[in-house]
């Protein structure tokens, strides 16, 4: 059984939605496996920033790579729920995916990953 040795949260910029006032960028959490397959988790999440029209000028590698933590979870909580259980049952549906693909993988480990993000060159050419 091959083990997960890290996560990468992959950060793109989403040139159809994004514009002089706008930057809207995609995300997509992937679980790194000790034989260099990555398996993806999550490929639904993203979020757009707006402002002036200097907004590149305001936005930096730092803000993306905290925001695009966030953005791939544990989720703020809500119907009662604490931030131990979002967290408790975000990192049980991740551990879930990855068996559904054959990777056996307690959640509490996952959570204790290193977690690196990689913006894209697109990205990273746009916020220069």
């Amino acid at each position: 059984m091959t083990a997960v040795t890290r996560l990468v949260t992959h950060a793109d910029l989403d040139v159809s939605a994004t514009g002089a006032r706008q930057m809207s960028v995609l995300v997509r959490l992937e679980a790194v496996l000790a034989d260099g397959r990555s398996l993806v988790l999550l490929n639904d999440r993203g979020w757009s920033s707006s402002g002036p029209a200097d907004i590149r000028a305001r936005i930096s590698v730092e803000d993306i790579e905290r925001t695009a933590r966030m953005v791939v979870g544990p989720d703020e909580p809500f119907d009662g729920k604490t931030d131990e259980q979002m967290a408790a049952d975000h990192w049980s549906s991740l551990a879930s995916i990855l068996g559904r693909q054959g990777v056996d993988v307690d959640a509490q480990e996952l959570e204790r990953l290193p977690h690196d993000v990689v913006l894209s060159e697109r990205l990273r050419a746009w916020i220069a």
